[in-house]
């Protein structure tokens, strides 16, 4: 009879990824997991004696000491934050094989779970670099082989007035932006599967709907579809993760930017800096919290409920909508 104790290690992180595609988390967070569950893997079959090939590693082989000694590997020279990651992973992986009946517990409580760091904010430097952004992506430009600055400031504009992470940007579609004038929202599949409304300010929507106008002229009516992909490239194909970063890349450069954009966070600087506009100017940190799509102010705290009214009262408090009123008045006038 088949014991399954000695079935590999790497058959079963794939098993446990598969499992974990049917929750459609992002191709991102399926990787990390991946590298997060091989990466201390093969740190356990280095340290086998005699040394194992990571294929030929079981499960069996993973006890509580082993799982310790390999965290304790792991953890050198890495930041606590990348640490914390893989033991959620290894977590999780073994959470899924004690519910499967491979394995009969889950070793991870001995190994300890290390404190994750409070992530620092990490918006765009200087005061008006965002107004400075928003009016150099609005200006065609002659270098670029197709310039679409309609679809490039709409980009920015959910970034820096609705706050979206990359992943969130890219599973928009056409019907997600709805509600009547004056009470526009869109509605976005958010981390972890929690889904958020974030209202929709005049300026943003006028922005939203002449990068829609734009591409009708396009790719004709059909294009705009309810269930089609919100953001595109050139070609009029879904955007992918790649193509959006090297469209906010580029946007930085065509601006003269660069050097005002906190390293590792290129998109999310945007995101970073709707936060930090909002807390500067009066949103309270229950505001924050659910327009970000945040779970909770902190590990220890109940998510605090914020009601429509001032989910709204917050975004209009974020003074970037009076750069993109003006980008939409220069661009009547011309």
């Amino acid at each position: 009879m088949h014991d399954k104790r000695d079935e590999s290690v790497v058959h079963l992180i794939e098993e446990f990824l598969t499992a974990r595609a049917t929750r459609k988390p992002s191709p991102h967070t399926l990787e990390a997991y991946r590298r997060d569950l091989r990466t201390v893997a093969a740190l356990v079959a280095e340290t086998h004696t005699p040394p194992l090939p990571l294929g030929t590693l079981s499960i069996s082989a993973l006890s509580p000491r082993v799982m310790r000694t390999a965290f304790a590997r792991f953890a050198a020279p890495r930041a606590s934050a990348s640490v914390h990651r893989a033991w959620s992973s290894w977590n999780s992986f073994f959470t899924f094989l004690v519910a499967e009946g491979t394995v009969a517990g889950n070793p991870m409580p001995a190994v300890g779970r290390p404190r994750a760091p409070l992530p620092q904010p990490k918006p765009l430097r200087g005061d008006d670099t965002p107004e400075e952004l928003l009016a150099a992506v609005a200006r065609e430009d002659g270098r670029q082989r197709d310039p679409w600055p309609e679809r490039d400031v709409a980009v920015l504009a959910l970034a820096l007035c609705a706050g979206l992470r990359l992943s969130e940007l890219l599973s928009l579609r056409v019907s997600s932006l709805g509600g009547r004038a004056g009470e526009r929202r869109v509605e976005v599949a958010g981390k972890g599967g929690r889904p958020r409304v974030v209202p929709v300010e005049p300026e943003l929507d006028r922005v939203l709907e002449s990068y829609l106008d734009s591409r009708v002229r396009r790719f004709g009516s059909r294009s705009v579809r309810p269930d089609a992909v919100f953001l595109v490239d050139r070609r009029g194909e879904p955007l992918r993760r790649g193509g959006l970063q090297y469209l906010v890349e580029s946007c930085y450069r065509r601006a003269g930017i660069g050097d005002r954009v906190p390293r590792g966070a290129r998109l999310h600087a945007l995101r970073h800096t709707f936060a930090t506009r909002l807390a500067e100017d009066g949103a309270g940190a229950a505001e924050i919290m659910r327009l970000l799509g945040h779970a909770s102010l902190a590990s220890s705290q109940t998510y605090i409920e914020v009601t429509a009214g001032q989910q709204r009262a917050a975004v209009r408090s974020n003074r970037t909508h009076r750069v993109l009123s003006g980008l939409l008045g220069a661009g009547q006038e011309s």
